[in-house]
């Protein structure tokens, strides 16, 4: 079980890095924004966060 959560966090920190190099801090904004929304189970955090994601990969 362990070992699971190991590989999911190493997966997260995976794509934050990604989205960070790709999109810059912005991406980074709106990826905590989905996550937190998700997580408090509030959409309007959460839909933010997944508008500034649609917007920058439309760019």
């Amino acid at each position: 079980m362990p070992l699971v959560y190991l590989a999911v966090a190493a997966l997260v920190i995976g794509f934050e890095q990604l989205i960070q190099w790709k999109y810059g801090p912005m991406g980074i904004i709106a990826f905590l924004a989905l996550s937190i929304g998700i997580k408090a189970k509030n959409t309007l955090i959460g839909g933010i966060g997944a508008v500034i994601l649609v917007m920058l990969l439309a760019h």
